[in-house]
C-alpha cells in the first residue's frame, strides 16, 4: 500500500473507533504520517449539545475533562484500531480537544519509521 492509502485507513479505523466508543464521528478526518508519528485530525467531533455547553468555561474544562476520561478508558482499542492497519507496536498516544474549532487531534508514537517501509 501507498503512505495516502495507509493514511486513509487509519483514517477509517479511526472514524469507526469515534463512533463506537465516543458515540459520535467526526464530520472530517485527515491523518498524516511522519516518521514514527502518526497524526489525526478530526473536524466537527463535537455534538450539538457539547457546542452549547463550550459558550461557558465551565462548560469547555467539562466537555475536555469527560472526552479526556472516556479517550483514556478506550486507549488500548484505539492502538488496537492503528496496529490492524500498520504493523508496528504504539508507544505513546496523545490526544486533546479545541471546543473552540470543534477540532481533536490524536498524535500516536510508534516503534519504527513507518515512511521508511512505506512505497
Amino acid at each position: 500500500m501507498t503512505k495516502g492509502q495507509i493514511e486513509s485507513k487509519i483514517s477509517e479505523a479511526i472514524s469507526k473507533f469515534e463512533i463506537e466508543q465516543m458515540g459520535r464521528g467526526p464530520e472530517r478526518i485527515r491523518t498524516i504520517i511522519f516518521q514514527d508519528l502518526i497524526v489525526i485530525r478530526l473536524h466537527g467531533f463535537l455534538s450539538p449539545s457539547e457546542k452549547h455547553l463550550a459558550e461557558t468555561l465551565e462548560g469547555v474544562e467539562l466537555i475536555k475533562k469527560v472526552r479526556t476520561a472516556l479517550f483514556e478508558k478506550s486507549r488500548e482499542n484505539l492502538e488496537q484500531a492503528i496496529t490492524s492497519v500498520v504493523d508496528c507496536q504504539v508507544i505513546s498516544t496523545h490526544s486533546d480537544v479545541s471546543t473552540r474549532t470543534g477540532e481533536k487531534l490524536i498524535m500516536i508514537v510508534v516503534d519504527r519509521n513507518l515512511e521508511d517501509t512505506i512505497k
